[in-house]
């Protein structure tokens, strides 16, 4: 038997192509998740495994959407092989099991390829940040409240009045208003 496994890595993206592909392939059952693949525990690809049986194949649009960390594709398929289940991904048109050394040599090379590929969006992001932190752009969500409001805070604080008070006026956390006071001294 032929089962799909589906993955995007965000719940914004759509499962539509990949989920297709896989059905015209003949896929009886498909599998998804909409995660990370870097992230080893995912509900939808648990279940497909837990779902084949010896002599089924898993397949997967890309080799990429069963995960993006060599060691995690190793592993998978290491799995697959000790339960007799096949591996097939359809961009790559790689099938892999055991009595194939092609295949084997060509998952480890998709699998390398996948794990470089995250490093290098990793690396990107990372110096995109740098690059908006050295403009005087910081990441996060914008401060809830301007400076009139924090002169308000710390003229209250001055007065005595206890930062728990003052948290609950304005509906935050104390840490929050440490935050602010914090952020607000230099």
């Amino acid at each position: 038997m032929l089962i799909g496994y589906a993955r995007v890595s965000t719940g914004l993206q759509n499962l539509d192509l990949q989920k297709d592909a896989l059905t015209k392939h003949g896929c009886a059952k498909i599998f998804h998740d909409k995660m990370s693949g870097a992230k080893r525990q995912r509900p939808g690809l648990d279940e497909a495994l837990g779902y084949a049986r010896e002599g089924d194949t898993i397949v997967v649009w890309r080799l990429d959407r069963l995960g993006r960390n060599m060691q995690d594709l190793i592993q998978i398929v290491n799995h697959l092989n000790e339960s007799g289940i096949a591996f097939h991904s359809l961009q790559e048109n790689l099938t892999m099991d055991k009595s194939n050394a092609t295949g084997k040599l060509m998952f480890h090379l998709f699998a390398a390829f996948a794990e470089f590929e995250r490093n290098l969006i990793e690396e990107r992001s990372a110096a995109g940040r740098a690059a908006a932190k050295a403009r005087g752009r910081l990441g996060g969500r914008p401060g809830k409240y301007g400076p009139r409001d924090i002169e308000m805070m710390k003229s209250l604080i001055k007065n005595g009045t206890p930062i728990t008070d003052v948290a609950e006026k304005w509906g935050v956390s104390r840490t929050t208003i440490y935050r602010y006071l914090d952020s607000n001294e230099h």
